[in-house]
C-alpha cells in the first residue's frame, strides 16, 4: 500500500467484452517485465507490455465492474506500486490489490498539518473497518479514523497528499477500497461458525 510512482495514462483503448488496455507512462516501466504484477490505483494487473517508458496492462470485465477504471481517461494521473517481494520490508499494510469495491468523496476538511476525506460507502465494505483499522484507497494503504455504517474517514498528512493521487481528489470523486484481508478472513471464520 505504498505508492512507488504516479504514471500517466498514454492510451486508453476500449474493447469488446467489456475490456480495456490501458498504457501508462511511467520511470517504473523500465523494472517491469512482460507477467509482473504491478497494482494500479490498487488493482492488481499483468504487465502484457513494457517497453522504455511505459508498460501496457488488460482491464477485464471485472475490473471494470469492481473499481472506478470505467471513468479513466487520457493523460489522468495513476497510483503505482510492483509487486512485493521478500527482499524488501513490509511497510504499510497487506494490500492484495483485489478491490472490493467503491466509495465516493462525500466531504473534505483541511486542516493545518494533515486533511481529512470522509468517504460514503456500502455496509458490506464498511462493516470490516474500525477505528484505527486499515483500508486501501486508491492503493494507498490508510489508518481509519472514524467509521460508521454508510462511510468512513481517513487523515492524509502532506506527503501522502502530494505524491499520490488522493491530494487532487475531490468532493464526489469515486474511489477503490480494499478492505483489511484480515478483517474479511476473521469475519468469515465467525460466520461458519454461527
Amino acid at each position: 500500500g505504498l505508492i512507488r510512482e504516479l504514471g500517466k495514462i498514454g492510451r486508453l483503448t476500449r474493447l469488446s467484452g467489456p475490456a480495456m488496455r490501458l498504457e501508462i507512462a511511467c520511470r517504473l516501466a523500465a523494472e517491469l517485465k512482460v507477467g509482473d504484477s504491478v497494482s494500479i490505483n490498487g488493482a492488481c494487473h499483468t504487465v502484457l507490455e513494457s517497453r522504455r517508458g511505459c508498460f501496457s496492462v488488460l482491464c477485464s470485465a471485472e475490473t471494470l465492474d469492481k473499481t472506478n477504471f470505467s471513468g479513466l481517461r487520457v493523460g489522468e494521473k495513476v497510483n503505482l506500486e510492483p509487486a512485493l517481494t521478500l527482499e524488501r520490508g513490509l511497510d504499510g499494510h497487506l494490500v492484495q490489490g483485489h478491490v472490493d469495491g467503491v466509495g465516493r468523496i462525500s466531504a473534505r476538511r483541511a486542516g493545518p498539518h494533515s486533511s481529512t476525506i470522509v468517504v460514503s460507502a456500502e455496509h458490506r465494505l464498511t462493516r470490516y473497518l474500525a477505528p484505527k483499522g486499515s483500508v486501501a484507497l486508491e492503493g494507498v494503504s490508510l489508518t481509519v479514523v472514524d467509521c460508521r455504517r454508510d462511510g468512513f474517514s481517513v487523515c492524509l498528512i502532506p506527503h501522502t497528499a502530494e505524491q499520490t493521487t488522493l491530494g487532487a481528489k475531490r468532493i464526489g470523486d469515486l474511489l477503490n477500497i480494499e478492505v483489511d484481508i484480515i478483517s474479511k478472513y476473521v469475519a468469515r471464520h465467525l460466520e461458519g461458525r454461527s
